[in-house]
């Protein structure tokens, strides 16, 4: 445990130096998963009491990324597709810029979508449960989530200090680097950290209260 720590020590170092490669390096060691574990638990928290404080981030924050980044691609597609076969030109970035905002589509629609919890659940099997059967399962989802952001977190900015430390360049520009972009997906995973504990929270209130815990979601609701 001591050794975990002093590895958790060394990438907290590094990331204050600012330095890419020493980040890079400092995470190859286990103790990134510890430091990871907590970052995803102090993170999901501190974003909830955002989302608390600030109503209107709770609401609009993932849909307003969902929808901006949706409307940037259809437009880099429409008007490169345009000046492709009607001008016979093209910059380069056009068919490289699109897959990486999809990625950030993609992850913050995903924390969205645990929110409205839209994913699969076998709803019909668990509203036939008792209360405290109920209750186990919208726990266990919660520890599976939580577990599925925290290994999230780790892998992936553990890519995007690797692709940082390797300067690595979107393809088609001078100077936009790639984990810029790949830095989105642990945050999106922090976001839905948040999500996770917000239900579990409003599922322990409902109960105590007695108010039904399962309800039948629609996607796109609110």
């Amino acid at each position: 445990m001591g050794t975990l720590f002093a590895e958790s020590g060394e990438i907290i170092s590094a990331v204050f130096s600012n330095d890419a490669w020493m980040i890079s390096q400092a995470m190859r060691g286990n103790g990134v998963w510890l430091l990871g574990f907590f970052v995803t638990l102090i993170g999901g928290g501190a974003v909830l009491a955002v989302y608390r404080y600030v109503p209107l981030i709770d609401r609009h924050l993932e849909r307003s990324v969902m929808v901006w980044t949706y409307l940037i691609i259809g437009a880099i597609i429409f008007v490169e597709v345009f000046r492709r076969f009607i001008l016979n030109e093209q910059v380069p970035w056009s068919t490289t810029l699109p897959p990486f905002l999809f990625l950030i589509m993609t992850w913050f629609g995903c924390s969205y979508n645990v929110r409205l919890r839209t994913h699969l659940a076998f709803n019909e099997f668990r509203m036939n449960l008792p209360r405290s059967g109920q209750m186990f399962c919208l726990a266990l989802d919660a520890l599976l989530w939580l577990v599925l952001c925290w290994i999230v977190v780790v892998t992936s900015t553990k890519v995007a200090a690797n692709s940082a430390a390797n300067f690595q360049i979107l393809l088609g520009t001078d100077d936009v680097l790639q984990w810029w972009f790949l830095i989105t997906v642990p945050i999106s995973f922090i976001l839905m950290a948040a999500r996770v504990l917000e239900n579990l929270l409003e599922d322990i209130g409902n109960y105590r209260s007695g108010a039904p815990l399962i309800e039948q979601a629609v996607i796109g609701g609110d």
